[in-house]
């Protein structure tokens, strides 16, 4: 069992991840609001919420926020339990922004708040008016565990844990690849040559689950399988790169020359595939839809939280630890194919 504890270890993180990361549910958000322009005045908007309960009983309000002001919403209709109407909602002259909040508060969702909802016309010539009555004293949500709920990314959110782990387990194949590379330079091993092959084998599924799981995400989020982005562009280079260097193994029959000329190939590759995926992309002249690349906030700035972190985590360990089991299986049926031959 000694020697089994980190293989089962990563089947448990990859189950525990995997779960979560499918069943855990989004948090309640506000998602639509129409009309989307307001005057001075009485206003009536139809509310529209993702995974929330308007029609569980307890206390709801809802009120507009503008540059400190608060105007609450003097009577409201629920529908369903993703819809409601706000009947009544006092829109006051002279704003102080053009773009106003609308926040929710129910007793089963929590604090709901739609940045910049609403365009509001008005001028900055009223006094600030502060309604404390009319937020709640408790606003916290009685959900316990969800996800955070955010524009554009919704449910692909869930993504995080399965596209990024597996970036994340290939690059790892690919440094292990690279330094059995570098032994077999340093001691002529057809050993830790035919080790260097089978890391960069299985590094390259993984690079080819993450490009899925990639084009998959990118669908869901900017209409298309596939953009002409340099980091999307770099990573597809980088899986030529490493087929081609399965095409030079093929090609040099002699074994010693073999492992010395795929080491010097690998060695530079894992150079490019540094420079295409990290260093390129990041640059800020470069144009990227990829968050962290051409200027742009990284995810872990802008979505990332403590929730998403506690199933990202075991599931980048999961996967590299079982990316890590599959080299050390191919490895030793490698090994035992050579005996056979023999």
């Amino acid at each position: 069992m000694k020697h089994w504890w980190w293989k089962v270890l990563a089947v448990g993180l990859l189950l525990l991840a995997s779960i979560a990361a499918l069943r855990i549910p989004l948090a309640p958000a506000l998602v639509h609001v129409t009309p989307d322009r307001i005057a001075p005045g009485t206003a009536v908007l139809e509310v529209t919420g993702y995974n929330t309960h308007f029609t569980e009983p307890g206390v709801m309000q809802a009120w507009l926020e503008n540059d400190g002001g608060k105007w609450c919403a003097r009577a409201m209709e629920v529908i369903d339990d993703t819809h409601l109407r706000i009947t009544s909602l006092p829109v006051p002259a002279g704003l102080h922004e053009d773009l106003s909040d609308l926040v929710l508060f129910s007793g089963t969702d929590g604090l709901l708040r739609m940045p910049q909802a609403l365009w509001t016309e008005g001028t900055a010539t009223a006094p600030v008016t502060e309604m404390a009555d009319c937020v709640p004293a408790n606003t916290r949500s009685g959900i316990f565990f969800v996800f955070p709920n955010r524009s554009i990314l919704y449910e692909t959110i869930r993504n995080l844990h399965f596209h990024v782990p597996m970036w994340f387990a290939m690059i790892v194949l690919m440094g292990i690849s690279v330094v059995f590379s570098v032994m077999t330079l340093s001691t002529n091993s057809l050993a830790h040559d035919r080790s260097a092959e089978m890391a960069a084998k299985v590094g390259l599924v993984f690079c080819a689950l993450g490009l899925l799981t990639g084009a998959v995400w990118a669908r869901g989020t900017w209409g298309a399988f596939w953009t002409n982005d340099v980091k999307l562009n770099g990573a597809a280079v980088t899986a030529l790169i490493y087929l081609a260097y399965l095409v030079l193994r093929g090609s040099v029959q002699d074994g010693y020359k073999r492992a010395r000329l795929a080491a010097v190939y690998n060695i530079f590759a894992f150079v490019l595939l540094v420079l295409f995926l990290f260093v390129i992309p990041r640059l800020n002249a470069v144009d990227s839809l990829h968050p962290g690349n051409g200027g742009n906030s990284a995810f872990s700035d802008l979505d990332m939280d403590d929730r998403l972190r506690a199933i990202f985590y075991p599931a980048c360990a999961g996967w590299i630890l079982l990316g890590v089991w599959m080299f050390n299986l191919r490895v030793r049926a490698a090994r035992l194919a050579d005996q056979l031959d023999r």
